[in-house]
């Protein structure tokens, strides 16, 4: 740091809550970088939005940095040193700063040193990923970290373009080692290869030891640098945290951003880490560059909503230009997204969830499933997702974990759902086996979920599922589920629940949708037809209204119930020893591809809530504001009319 002043203390990223993202990956075009960076433009963004943290750029997946590095690779031109301007600000100020900085992606690195990419299966050098088995991390990216620590005294990094950029590496070293460590002599080059997941493994383990060696060599020369590898432990890598990083994060969708949040915040926010999600803060379709519109602070507002009820911090992503300045008139939108937040801190901040829906994010099904080592982006959770919309759509308080949260404490939850996975590791089906004979209540959706259990439910599914069109029927009314679907046939135990029907006529013969078998103390239920799936892409109220039924069948008294709307999350956590029951009103054009901006959610209420506690509470307060709240106690329940939910509010009860 440069002279000698005292500066106020800045918060860590556990500490922290609210933040701001800037980058612009700086490119060969980029030759003033600074020009109009000033102290004046990083004092009104902090005077505005007065934020716990600022990351901005420093090095982009083009590999060319945007600050003067004596290390690494800079850009064409600077207009003085514009990171000592956002780190002498931030650092009077008593604000974190963090750096974008890109690790595995990086095409300037490969460029000038070809030796250091990673190999695809044909041979060829990588023009953008460099290789984690490679020097890349040791010859560039541990020493960049280590001058942005020692020369300009910053909190740490947001270490983009990792776990989601990492491809199979076909190098001969890799291959060597490949072959060393498993005795396995042919090389699978190809997804229906044998042996193909042991090389993806063997890939993935290599991203872990990448990743462990760079954090754990920071931390031990600049122990206070803290650092987040972005998508890692998240959705994208769903498995038990392995290496020393000091916080999760990752930016989520920037179009069908809610849902995205919906999804990603409920992946994070288990893995008992410091955790945050950052919005895109503006919004359109990829390939549509140029044509992104800047989303308003109602916008923002209902995507923070989302993950501050899940206990998480929350960030915004707004690009610099090609000089490194930003756009003030973002602030303006940013202050008020900030303004919403501060006021909801104290009722949401590192909150946990009460057991009460488990979704299950099968770590060994998904990693069976996916095409890439880490990344979803062939649909792999779409089912997850769509599954999950349902559950939230039917007002169930619904936790994403994994095998590895759930092992030792599957008997919290009331109710554990499977989501389309095709397969289970054989000790955690055992697992899932003793859940439901000690009481548990177990639903499988999906031909492959039920495959796995059809002794414990009763069935027997004969031949193999068909992809089809069938009306499934609901409360009278009918509605198509095209999709992979099974037939199945009950014994004994199974009882039938709903139908379904080849064509949008309730006479003709019909199908099974799904059954229900008491097992030991408990209850197993299956669908079998793969409505996640088709809910996240042909949402129906007939779906959600079927599950949902299903779901009360097996789990007929959830802590809390909502009635009012659909248009509600519920989330029920603790705080400081309080219950805390978050509703988000998730109204609007949100999941529309068309809307990229909107600037109206419609109001919804009033909502009928029914709080099981078993006790009379002291009180019951509505944040923000703390606002007591009139409600009645009889059946050991608290009952309480909201007249109207704009976006959130949170029941606080002591």
């Amino acid at each position: 740091m440069a002279g000698t002043m005292k500066h106020p203390k800045r918060q860590k990223r556990s500490e922290s809550f609210l933040g701001i993202h800037f980058d612009f990956h700086a490119g060969d075009d980029c030759k003033e970088i600074g020009k109009n960076v000033t102290r004046a433009m990083v004092e009104n963004i902090i005077a505005r939005v007065k934020p716990d943290w600022i990351q901005c750029d420093c090095k982009g997946h083009r590999g060319l940095c945007s600050y003067p590095t004596k290390v690494g690779h800079p850009a064409p031109g600077f207009v003085g040193d514009p990171l000592r301007i956002w780190r002498d600000v931030t650092a009077e100020h008593g604000v974190a700063l963090y750096m974008h900085y890109s690790g595995v992606w990086d095409s300037e690195a490969v460029k000038r040193h070809p030796s250091w990419a990673r190999v695809d299966e044909k041979g060829k050098r990588d023009k953008d990923k460099t290789s984690v088995f490679g020097p890349y991390v040791d010859k560039l990216l541990i020493s960049q970290l280590r001058e942005l620590a020692d020369v300009y005294g910053v909190d740490g990094a947001w270490i983009d373009g990792e776990c989601w950029a990492t491809v199979p590496d076909y190098g001969k070293q890799v291959l060597r080692a490949f072959r060393k460590a498993t005795g396995i002599k042919t090389i699978p080059r190809k997804r229906d290869a044998p042996h193909y997941d042991e090389f993806l493994e063997f890939c993935r383990e290599g991203f872990r030891r990448y990743l462990r060696h760079y954090v754990d060599e920071l931390h031990r020369t600049n122990p206070d640098f803290q650092i987040a590898s972005n998508w890692a432990f998240s959705s994208h890598m769903p498995e038990p945290v392995s290496a020393g990083v000091d916080f999760i994060s990752g930016d989520y969708a920037l179009n069908n951003s809610l849902n995205s949040a919906r999804l990603e915040a409920r992946c994070i926010a288990c893995q008992g880490k410091p955790w945050d999600l950052m919005a895109w803060g503006f919004s359109g379709r990829w390939g549509d560059n140029g044509g992104w519109s800047t989303k308003t602070a109602v916008q923002l507002k209902q995507e923070a909503a989302v993950v501050l009820q899940t206990g998480g911090g929350f960030q915004v992503y707004y690009t610099q230009k090609r000089d490194g300045s930003i756009r003030d008139w973002n602030m303006e939108v940013m202050a008020e997204v900030a303004k919403f937040c501060r006021t909801r801190q104290k009722s949401c901040h590192r909150a946990r969830a009460v057991p009460q829906v488990a979704l299950l994010n099968s770590t060994a099904g998904y990693y069976r499933k996916t095409k890439r080592l880490f990344s979803p982006w062939e649909g792999e959770l779409i089912p997850l997702g769509g599954i999950l919309n349902c559950l939230l759509e039917s007002q169930q308080s619904v936790e994403i974990l994994s095998e590895s949260h759930l092992a030792g404490c599957l008997k919290k939850y009331p109710l554990i759902v499977v989501p389309e996975w095709e397969y289970l590791m054989p000790g955690f089906r055992k697992d899932l086996v003793s859940y439901v004979e000690k009481g548990g209540k177990l639903l499988l959706v999906g031909h492959g979920a039920a495959a796995m259990f059809k002794k414990e439910l009763d069935v027997k599914l004969p031949g193999k599922p068909s992809e089809k069109s069938q009306w499934l029927e609901h409360g009278g009314h009918l509605a198509c589920v095209k999709g992979l679907s099974q037939i199945a046939t009950l014994g004994r135990r199974a009882k039938p629940f709903g139908k379904l029907y080849p064509a949008d006529d309730r006479k003709g013969p019909s199908e099974i949708a799904a059954s229900v078998a008491k097992y030991g103390k408990g209850k197993i239920a299956a669908v079998y037809i793969n409505l996640g799936d088709r809910y996240r892409k042909a949402r129906t109220s007939v779906v959600r209204e079927f599950l949902g039924s299903l779901v009360r069948e097996l789990f007929p008294n959830p802590m809390v119930e909502v009635a009012g709307s659909h248009y509600v999350d519920v989330q029920v956590n603790r705080i400081y020893g309080k219950l805390a029951v978050n509703l988000v009103n998730t109204a609007g054009p949100h999941h529309d591809e068309n809307v990229y901006v909107f600037d109206e959610i419609p109001p919804i209420g009033p909502l009928a809530i029914t709080i099981r506690t078993g006790t009379r509470p002291r009180k019951v307060t509505l944040e923000p504001g703390g606002k007591r709240v009139e409600f009645t106690f009889r059946d050991n329940s608290i009952h309480l009319t909201l007249p109207r939910l704009e976006i959130h509010n949170v029941v606080v009860v002591e």
